[in-house]
């Protein structure tokens, strides 16, 4: 105590240097925030450098070309018209001079197999010279290629824009847009951009704009709420100080750092303002109760009781948070990593500066307690009657509420299984331009992005014998009937267009050398676009084209590919390897699987010994713990019914809510374990604990609420379906605070 004291009259005392130096950092932290925060939703945030699946990825680009692909759709009155084509021809030159493409390709580059004595050449898909009838039968004869270039009706040319790889081009995407769309605009008026950059591109400015506007509506509406939930409108300042000045030191640390934000660390700053502004309400809340209940004491003495009473609990909820948040870094993903490093190291900020800035305020301070009033309240209840009532019907109906409670709780268990695993694509990007072109390419063209099947033989032989050539046409025909999939391009369109227009090519007299020496020549350059072989001949590859899906729809996609792939060839003689981008998405499932299990095990582990630590009783620590397993069911109850799945958003929602469900319990508890040493049963003084606790337990709770309804308020789904779930999990925490829990210890806690 006289520690505790001497520690406060030291601050007081320095007040005015303390008060400069968090000036100075704050205009530090804001002058790195301004010039060096940057936004970055690249695929590098969610695989680590060294991760197998992602050096797989970059191999495969290395040698088959990078899946970063723009799609233009080119509305036109005539795709085959020959000023079309002139202006397609100038694009083509233009976009190809761009030092970061690494090829473009469209019907001005197409080029299809002739054969004549003996040798096979490439002539232009397209030629003036041919009458349209000439080019539409032509075309026809090629069709999972000519789809990919115009549309059914003629009235749209596709023009695609391959990039180098993944690695080069990251840092500078969105200097590639802008230059992208102004050379396009230079020859075409209107046009549809979509392809894995610019939805990249466009995932990054919305972050950007909705990680200002949460900032902006967060200190609204915490404002607002501090009007009704402070006891008197002269600890508003101090509360918003609380606030402000730890997210802004932190941003100002991530910024210095180099890192950048994404879709996960965006959130942070509206959860570090929501959670410091519920420490300061417990302090202030503490402070003018005391206050009221001895004005013969000095401003050092009640500071002194203060926060003596409300620091053991606060220091237990920022550990039970703090747990939540760190369980986060046993994520395989980065992005997870990063958001629980820096949330734990704002909320070390928060609980610091929370103390400091409330010490100072109060010094500055000189309050009537018993004249303060809050500016805005409501008149609808007494809150003490509202307790009085909670009370009485705790203690009457304690077996029912226990009963179910209970129930309550076994269903949300068994609906955990109930929840589906799954990232929906789409719903990481809110509505725009970008998702609406995404959808008017895709309906002409049923797919924007690429995945590359290798098929090599396992002795390192050519792939051009009879028998692989007919295991290979069987596996693409195979391919064209899933409906997920869409135009399969291999070597086999190229040998079923030649055998067509030339059959004595395939007949069964001709020898193997003959067909491997024929096609061995139809990998050529200027349809790089679709890589056909390896350099050395061993590789057969198959482009298709996907859809925007699902991480369980491509999951589905990869399982039938293989199934395939197994039932057509002989696998001792014949393997198989996917590749794009595709497949390190599906495998989100997995790592938010991981994350949730290692996380949630982890902060549940480490939240059990916390209280254990704090309440010092086993059996209480039971019945403390199973009404905080309860917002966690119903959680899952809600995201069965409505079919809300674990996805990259809301795959972090177990562990930082089990941390946030447990403040107000800590809360709770502390008070009542206080009151051991009066005489009385444990159901005195759990209601003594919520008159004492009873109107900080509410602050907190609609505190918290209306910041995660803030991030609820997102037009990206799957960040608005996160905001909503926490907001839920936090409401539901608070009756299971002040009707379970009561109900459990006044029945079992003796």
């Amino acid at each position: 105590m006289k520690n505790l004291k001497k520690s406060i009259q030291f601050i007081i005392k320095f007040r005015v240097i303390i008060i400069v130096t968090l000036a100075v950092l704050m205009g530090l932290a804001g002058y790195q925030t301004l010039n060096k925060l940057r936004i970055d939703n690249s695929l590098t945030i969610w695989f680590l450098e060294d991760d197998p699946s992602y050096k797989a990825y970059i191999d495969f680009q290395e040698k088959f070309g990078s899946d970063e692909i723009y799609i233009a759709m080119l509305p036109v009155e005539n795709a085959i018209s020959e000023t079309e084509m002139q202006k397609l021809q100038a694009l083509t030159e233009d976009i190809d001079a761009l030092p970061y493409v690494n090829t473009s390709f469209s019907l001005a580059k197409a080029k299809y197999p002739i054969y004549a004595n003996n040798t096979i050449r490439f002539d232009n898909l397209y030629n003036s010279e041919r009458s349209e009838k000439g080019l539409k039968s032509l075309f026809s004869k090629l069709p999972n290629v000519t789809a990919q270039l115009v549309s059914e009706n003629y009235k749209n040319l596709f023009f695609y824009i391959q990039l180098n790889p993944t690695p080069t081009i990251e840092t500078q995407r969105k200097a590639i847009l802008g230059e992208i769309t102004t050379v396009i605009n230079t020859h075409f008026e209107d046009y549809h951009l979509t392809g894995p950059p610019v939805l990249n591109e466009a995932y990054s400015k919305g972050i950007y704009k909705e990680s200002l506007l949460f900032g902006v509506l967060t200190v609204l509406v915490i404002t607002v709420l501090l009007l009704f939930l402070l006891p008197s409108k002269r600890y508003l300042f101090i509360a918003l100080l609380s606030v402000a000045i730890p997210v802004s030191l932190l941003f100002g640390i991530i910024s210095s750092m180099g890192f950048a934000l994404n879709m996960i660390s965006m959130l942070i700053p509206t959860i570090l303002m929501v959670y410091s502004v519920s420490d300061a309400v417990h302090i202030i809340n503490i402070y003018h109760k005391e206050g009221l209940r001895d004005a013969s004491l000095s401003k050092v003495d009640l500071l002194t009781l203060a926060i003596r009473k409300s620091f053991t609990p606060c220091f237990y909820t920022t550990l039970t948070t703090f747990v939540g948040y760190f369980a986060l870094y046993l994520s395989p993903l980065p992005a997870f990593k990063n958001m629980g490093i820096f949330t734990c190291i704002g909320l070390l900020l928060s609980f610091i500066l929370v103390y400091a800035i409330t010490i100072i305020g109060f010094s500055f301070m000189t309050l009537n307690f018993k004249n303060a009033k809050p500016l805005l309240s409501f008149k609808l209840m007494s809150q003490s009657r509202f307790v009085d009532w909670l009370n009485s019907f705790t203690s009457k109906y304690k077996s029912r509420i226990i009963i179910g409670f209970t129930s309550l709780l076994l269903f949300g268990l068994y609906s955990v299984t109930q929840v589906k695993i799954d990232t929906r694509s789409l719903d990481l990007l809110a509505e725009g331009e970008a998702k609406e072109d995404l959808r008017i390419v895709e309906k002409q063209l049923q797919g924007s992005s690429r995945l590359q099947l290798n098929i090599s033989t396992v002795n390192g032989d050519v792939i051009l014998s009879k028998e692989a050539l007919k295991q290979l046409e069987q596996f693409q025909n195979k391919l064209q009937e899933n409906p997920l999939i869409t135009a399969p391009v291999s070597v086999v369109n190229i040998k079923s267009f030649l055998e067509k227009r030339s059959p004595v090519l395939f007949q069964s007299n001709v020898s193997e050398t003959r067909i491997k020496n024929t096609l061995a020549s139809v990998d050529n350059a200027d349809n790089s676009f679709f890589k056909l072989f390896s350099e050395d001949m061993s590789t057969a590859g198959i482009t298709l084209s996907l859809r925007e899906m699902t991480t369980l729809e491509l999951e589905q996609v990869l399982a039938d590919v293989k199934q395939d792939f197994q039932s057509t060839f002989n696998t001792d003689k014949f393997q198989l390897k996917i590749n794009g981008f595709a497949v390190v998405f599906a495998q989100l499932n997995h790592f938010i699987l991981e994350t949730q299990f290692k996380s949630f095990f982890a902060a549940f582990f480490v939240a059990f010994l916390c209280l254990l630590i704090f309440i010092r009783s086993l059996r209480t620590t039971l019945l403390v713990l199973i009404p905080n397993i309860l917002p966690l069911a119903i959680l899952a109850i809600v995201m069965s019914l409505l079919d809300i799945p674990l996805d990259v958003s809301t795959a972090m929602i177990t562990p930082i809510m089990l941390g946030i469900a447990m403040d107000d319990t800590i809360h709770l508890v502390y008070k009542y374990r206080r009151s051991k040493t009066i005489t009385g049963s444990p159901e005195s003084r759990i209601d003594n604990a919520m008159h004492y606790t009873g109107s900080a337990l509410f602050s907190t709770t609609i505190a918290l609420v209306g910041g995660f309804l803030i991030i609820a308020s997102s037009a990206t789904p799957s960040v608005s379906d996160f905001g909503i779930l926490c907001a839920v999990t936090v409401a539901i925490a608070l009756i299971t605070d002040i009707f379970y829990l009561p109900a459990l210890l006044k029945a079992f806690d003796k």
